[in-house]
Order: structure tokens, then sequence, then C-alpha cells
């Protein structure tokens, strides 16, 4: 599990793990599965309500699922292959041939301010770049409003490419952040490397 070490301001550096979220260390163990469905339930209105076997279903098709701690941080993201029936992921792939779209990304409230949903983003932007994706998309609430989200996804750069009210009342706005041509091996944005 790799160790990032995080600066979140005064008070010193936090060195917070980072783990790849499997289907084996689902089942290899329940707490783990069980905070991690506590901490996206707790979110559910943010993002959607998960049972054991959802979860094990989106991080079997996934093609980036990660945690920050035990249970600080997650991140669940697809690529345009997914077998996936979200009406938002497929908003974007009925709009774009290659794309990484992040299905879910969630700090809980007791780890917030400390980067984590940064540090998991700059580890999937980089992905995406290595498999030469353009994009990373992603929804955000508005209706209900999700501020902490919209002010994340402004901060790293993403850029609203289209809205929709959804089946069950919510409103989103689509956002995509463009990355630069994988030849010239960086992201866009404030992540990138010089």
């Amino acid at each position: 599990m790799p160790i990032v070490s995080l600066d979140p301001g005064p008070g010193g550096v936090v060195t917070t793990p980072i783990a790849t979220v499997t289907t084996a260390a689902l089942d290899a163990s329940p707490a783990l599965q069980a905070a991690l469905l506590t901490l996206n339930n707790d979110h559910a209105v943010e993002l959607s309500w998960a049972d054991a076997a959802r979860l094990r279903r989106l991080v079997a098709a996934a093609f980036l699922a990660e945690r920050a701690g035990f249970a600080d941080a997650l991140l669940i993201a697809f690529d345009q292959d997914a077998d996936y029936d979200s009406p938002n992921f497929l908003w974007f792939r009925s709009r774009y041939d290659r794309f990484v779209y992040v299905d879910r990304i969630v700090t809980a409230p007791q780890a917030r301010g400390r980067g984590l949903a940064r540090t998991l983003y700059a580890r999937l932007i980089e992905r995406a770049v290595a498999a030469q994706h353009a994009r990373v998309v992603c929804e955000v609430n508005f209706d209900p409003p999700n501020p902490g989200s919209e002010a994340l996804h402004r901060a790293l750069g993403f850029a609203a490419v289209g809205a929709a009210r959804l089946p069950d009342g919510k409103s989103v706005s689509y956002l995509e952040l463009k990355l630069r041509p994988a030849i010239e091996g960086k992201a866009g944005g404030p992540l990138a490397k010089p």
C-alpha cells in the first residue's frame, strides 16, 4: 500500500495510506467492506445508495477504485467500456468515444481538509493519461446542492459541459477535465506535473 504524504497546512504533514480496492480485499475484510459501505451510504444523497453486492459490482468493473486510509476517502471510476447503466455514465458515453468517468468520490467528514480527494484525483489523472484518455468526467448535484464537490471540481479545473434533471428528481451538472494528449505526458489543470 503506497504511503502518500500530504501537507494540510499549518500543523505539519499527515501520512495517509492509499490502497486499491478490489473484490478480493472486500472479501478478505468484512470490516473494510462495511466501512466503505458506511462511507458511501452516509453520502447517498450526493452519490447513490449501495449494498454489498452493488459495491462489489462497482469495484469489479472499475477502471480505478482506491481508498485513502481504512475508509477516510473513496474514489471509483470507470472507462467508456464499463458495463454500467448509470444515466450519468450513459450521458457521457453517448457523447465521447474515450473517457474516464468518476462515479463517486467521497471523503469522511473527519478526514476533510487533508487533501485526500485531491490525492485520489491526482492518481486517477496519472492513470488516465497513461491509458491515453483525453478527459476525466463526472457529474455534481446542483439540486440538491453539493457545494463542497462543486468547489473541489472547480479548483481541479473541471468545466461544465451539460446538465440534466434525473428521474429521481436530482439535477446535475456534467463536468469535464480535459487532459493534454498522452504524448505530452502531462494532465491539464492544477494537478499537472511541471
